[in-house]
């Protein structure tokens, strides 16, 4: 994975394609029993349909990529294996709550999830749900991942107009900050309030971030990234 590049626009122009993904079928056996046995390891493990990228190119103020529909096994034994198919991305939305106090809000992701631990913005790799027309509706997904996650709705919140664009080759985060009119520690008390009354929530904690003194190593890197833009020196 290349160091993150960060490319700021105004639009994203994401089309989606009906191709086949020669990896997944000619890989179907091994994609099949290593899903299997992740599936053993953390039963909650749904073989859904999910929306990979390829061909991203950023022009103009704009992001234009095409996507195409693939299964979650595909999509999991792809990364676990390192990325073997160079031409295709992991490109989704990310909602980047930040506090009217200027505190970054982050989720850590539970044990049962396939991120156990990780720290994240509310965001998820898009699906059929994500699919509008012949498009993919990145900002419908960053406010449908935000609710489920944390409870939050579009009018919790203010989205900036701009994207934030992260590339490290296998991934492509297109982060959106939403502001939210509420201290960091109202905006944690309230997440977690909403978490406590889930049977099985995503998320196992929430995590305040206000310098880079409060990054920690369990975030990705182009989480970090994008962080570390937008802190005062």
């Amino acid at each position: 994975m290349q160091a993150p590049v960060i490319h700021r626009v105004a639009a994203l122009d994401l089309t989606l394609q009906r191709r086949p993904w020669p990896f997944a079928d000619q890989r179907r056996a091994d994609i099949d029993a290593h899903f299997e046995a992740e599936q053993r390891a953390k039963p909650s493990l749904w073989n859904g349909r999910v929306l990979l990228g390829r061909d991203p190119v950023f022009s103009d103020g704009r992001l234009s990529a095409s996507y195409f529909e693939t299964d979650f096994a595909s999509f999991l034994a792809w990364r676990d294996w390192g990325f073997p198919d160079r031409e295709i991305f992991n490109g989704f939305g990310m909602g980047a709550l930040l506090s009217d106090d200027g505190a970054f809000v982050l989720g850590e992701m539970g044990e049962h999830t396939s991120n156990p631990g990780r720290i994240y913005f509310p965001s998820g790799t898009p699906d059929l749900d994500d699919i509008s027309g012949e498009t993919v509706d990145i900002a419908g997904s960053v406010l449908r991942e935000l609710e489920e996650e944390t409870g939050l709705t579009p009018a919790d919140c203010r989205a900036d107009a701009d994207w934030h664009c992260i590339y490290t080759g296998p991934a492509l985060a297109m982060m959106r900050i939403l502001r939210v009119g509420m201290s960091g520690e109202a905006l944690r008390a309230r997440i977690e309030a909403n978490l406590a009354q889930q049977d099985d929530p995503e998320l196992a904690a929430i995590h305040l971030v206000r310098s880079r003194a409060d990054l920690t190593g369990a975030m990705p890197r182009f989480v970090t990234a994008f962080i570390e833009t937008q802190l005062p020196a």
